[in-house]
């Protein structure tokens, strides 16, 4: 797999956390999340037809901001192919400007739910 899939899928499962767990809709929700920083390490490669594992947690939980990670291995292995992450800045989906309140409390409540309190660096 080339860098564009392995981006794709640490934006899909960030974001089908949002949707499935923290009640995000992005057609009607008031806040959208902006992707201010991504990024990408490779350890490895993983090639079609292998099956992979993604896991997914947040490393900083602002007041309207989040910082995931994501680690992508081979199914079933222990070994991180690829490691990644981005940050989100939550904003009113019109006029894209940051919200004084913040994110919504149980969009907080359930990412912190996922939030890793020590992190060790790579």
């Amino acid at each position: 797999m080339n860098n564009s899939i392995y981006a794709f899928l640490i934006d899909s499962i960030v974001n089908a956390y949002l949707i499935e767990y923290c009640g995000l809709n992005p057609e009607t929700s008031d806040l959208i999340g902006l992707v201010v920083s991504s990024y990408c390490v490779y350890f490895g490669s993983v090639a079609y037809p292998q099956v992979l594992d993604l896991g997914l947690r947040v490393v900083r939980l602002g007041k309207s901001s989040v910082v995931y990670e994501v680690g992508v291995f081979e199914q079933g292995q222990d070994q991180v192919k690829v490691f990644g992450g981005s940050i989100h800045v939550f904003v009113h989906a019109e006029g894209r400007r940051p919200s004084g309140d913040g994110m919504a409390p149980q969009m907080r409540e359930r990412l912190s739910q996922i939030l890793e309190k020590e992190v060790a660096k790579l």
